[in-house]
């Protein structure tokens, strides 16, 4: 049986917080260990996430961005960023809600933020499994790309959407 909800579910959206890293550090690795294990191989999943605690500049570098947090029952289930140039950095959602609405709400938000501020494009690097959530979106696919995670090869997607 899975653990994954079968509906939407409603989630509180509010600012990254300084201290906030430790839990969107653990939705982050449990999205790339678990919710990304049909895309990835455990040798580039290990390159991507190698550790479960946040990294040095892990809080300063979401603080530094318009970084929204999902939270259910007062537990952190997602997180996404937005770059004050309109670049979608970061986007997870713990496994556990995934397929459940949460990065819909959490897009939604960094979406009109962006329209808000005069954005008139968003870019991102999306996963495979994050290129089908942004093209449901409609964004699209301006390449496929090989990027360096701690000297491993991990393909990703280029993706635009003009606003």
């Amino acid at each position: 049986m899975s653990d994954r909800p079968t509906r939407h579910v409603h989630v509180s959206l509010r600012p990254y917080r300084r201290g906030d890293g430790p839990a969107t550090h653990r939705v982050f690795y449990d999205a790339v260990h678990r919710g990304a294990a049909a895309h990835y191989s455990p040798y580039e999943r290990e390159a991507w996430a190698p550790v479960d605690t946040p990294p040095d500049g892990w809080d300063d570098k979401l603080l530094a961005q318009n970084c929204q947090v999902a939270e259910m029952e007062r537990r952190i289930v997602g997180f996404m960023s937005l770059t004050e140039t309109g670049h979608i950095d970061m986007a997870f959602v713990a496994p556990q809600v995934m397929g459940a609405g949460v990065a819909d709400q959490l897009y939604g938000r960094l979406e009109a933020d962006a329209r808000a501020s005069g954005l008139a494009e968003l870019t991102t690097d999306a996963s495979h499994l994050a290129r089908r959530f942004f093209a449901r979106h409609g964004w699209e696919v301006v390449a496929a790309q090989t990027i360096k995670a701690n000297g491993r090869d991990i393909e990703n997607f280029r993706m635009h959407k003009t606003l």
